[in-house]
């Protein structure tokens, strides 16, 4: 575990208290803001990683990581991937394929006690475990800091104690194991409501509940809207060789001549019309349109979870959750 945390850092925490997208008002304030932030992270933690779940904010964190250890010559640091054992496959296709596209180190961070159980007993999502079957780790999360007092609980991501063990247990169990002190992800304000209040420097440090470390979030002062006009002008014009700069593909197969989707670093799952990724179980698409084509500004972003609960989101968080 790291030792005399913060005593090293100069982080300003309060960067970005009472801000919001819109005192970033064009996608190149957005950007600049998203650099500097980034680079800080970098140069003031000591074992940094990036959280990586395939999805579009944290690639377009970790697009901007790799620009920055690029242009500033630091080492590109690790990243870490959440397997809570309900992803689409195509989410383990993608961080395979572009891992090894960008030569990236993958830390896979799982709760591998529930999931030895699960293939055990050859468990579906939605099957019961039993509470007293699971390590002495994870009782303590379940009866001590959730205070669960069910024999069992569903195998399932989109709930109170399957998101604490799946996800958030893995995650702490992770970061403590490789001493990381400061974790880049990509939460935004405008996601949840649960997160309006976050600045760019976000501590963690009771060790009573995770391994103390930072939450350093450069695009947090992106909105959805942003974060595709990202992508689409800079992100893969830049990282894809021939890729022609403002096309925007109108559906899954308007790619210029030569290219598919496995050649742009943005998961299938969004060309097919979903706007989150959260597991196969749970999660939908909320149109036949790319995601970036659908009503952005008149629909919610998650509208495709089944879990969607804000005071369920402050508890996790409150707890280690991204």
């Amino acid at each position: 575990m790291v030792q005399q945390f913060p005593d090293y850092l100069e982080v300003d925490y309060t960067d970005g208290e009472d801000e919001s997208p819109e005192d970033y008002p064009s996608l190149e304030h957005k950007i600049e803001k998203a650099i500097e932030v980034t680079r800080v992270g970098l140069e003031e933690y000591e074992n940094p990683a990036v959280m990586w779940t395939g999805g579009k904010d944290s690639t377009l964190t970790l697009y901007f990581v790799k620009e920055v250890c690029e242009q500033f010559d630091l080492e590109l640091p690790p990243t870490v991937f959440i397997d809570h054992f309900q992803h689409f496959q195509e989410i383990h296709d993608f961080v395979e394929h572009w891992a090894d596209e960008w030569d990236l180190e993958v830390i896979y961070a799982r709760n591998e006690d529930v999931g030895d159980y699960v293939e055990e007993h050859d468990l579906e999502p939605g099957d019961d475990i039993p509470v007293s079957e699971l390590s002495e780790h994870n009782q303590h999360h379940v009866r001590d800091i959730l205070e669960y007092e069910e024999d069992t609980f569903p195998f399932l991501l989109d709930t109170y104690v399957g998101n604490h063990l799946l996800k958030t247990v893995a995650l702490n169990d992770a970061l403590e194991e490789y001493d990381i002190d400061g974790i880049l992800s990509g939460v935004r304000w405008d996601e949840q409501e649960a997160r309006a209040d976050e600045t760019f420097f976000s501590p963690r440090h009771d060790p009573d509940i995770y391994p103390p470390h930072d939450r350093i979030q450069p695009i947090l002062h992106f909105d959805e809207r942003s974060v595709w006009d990202a992508f689409w002008h800079f992100v893969v014009p830049d990282t894809v060789e021939g890729y022609p700069e403002g096309h925007v593909p109108q559906s899954d197969t308007d790619l210029p001549e030569g290219l598919t989707q496995d050649d742009i670093p943005i998961s299938p799952k969004y060309f097919a019309g979903f706007r989150s990724l959260g597991s196969e179980v749970s999660t939908e698409k909320s149109a036949d349109d790319p995601a970036w084509l659908q009503d952005l500004d008149n629909t919610t972003e998650r509208a495709g979870r089944a879990q969607d609960k804000e005071d369920l989101m402050e508890r996790l968080r409150d707890l280690g959750y991204m």
